[in-house]
């Protein structure tokens, strides 16, 4: 079995007024570009990257994630509802399948011990016995 490196994600970095920027991170096992200019693309060294982030596709994309950046904020916090929500309901049905496991295992127990009212086995395979 092979182990491989996969390349880190790009993301800007924020200035002081809140817009993002671009800022060439250290590129150790490569990195891809989420803006869409050429899709799954690695770049594999600072040089190459710093081309592409010159790129109109690169400058459009980071001029997008500026004029909708509220609107990634407001997108943050439902994501973060919706994992709450989530979780919740992972926990509720967790707690239903133990309870049901519970009585999955007390029915086989009651199904596997003979019961003391049965003096007699029955073969009920044994039609004539009707």
């Amino acid at each position: 079995m092979d182990i491989s490196l996969t390349p880190d994600t790009y993301t800007p970095i924020v200035d002081q007024a809140g817009n993002y920027i671009d800022s060439i991170p250290v590129i150790r096992h490569g990195l891809y570009c989420l803006c869409g200019s050429r899709k799954d693309k690695a770049y594999e060294n600072t040089s190459k990257f710093a081309t592409h982030i010159k790129t109109k596709t690169h400058q459009k994309w980071l001029e997008q994630l500026n004029q909708n950046r509220a609107n990634y904020y407001v997108e943050c916090i439902k994501h973060k509802d919706l994992v709450k929500q989530q979780q919740k309901l992972i926990a509720q049905l967790e707690n239903r399948v133990s309870a049901q496991q519970l009585t999955i295992d007390c029915l086989t127990k009651q199904l596997v011990r003979p019961s003391p009212t049965m003096d007699e086995s029955v073969d009920l395979l044994d039609m004539s016995a009707l």
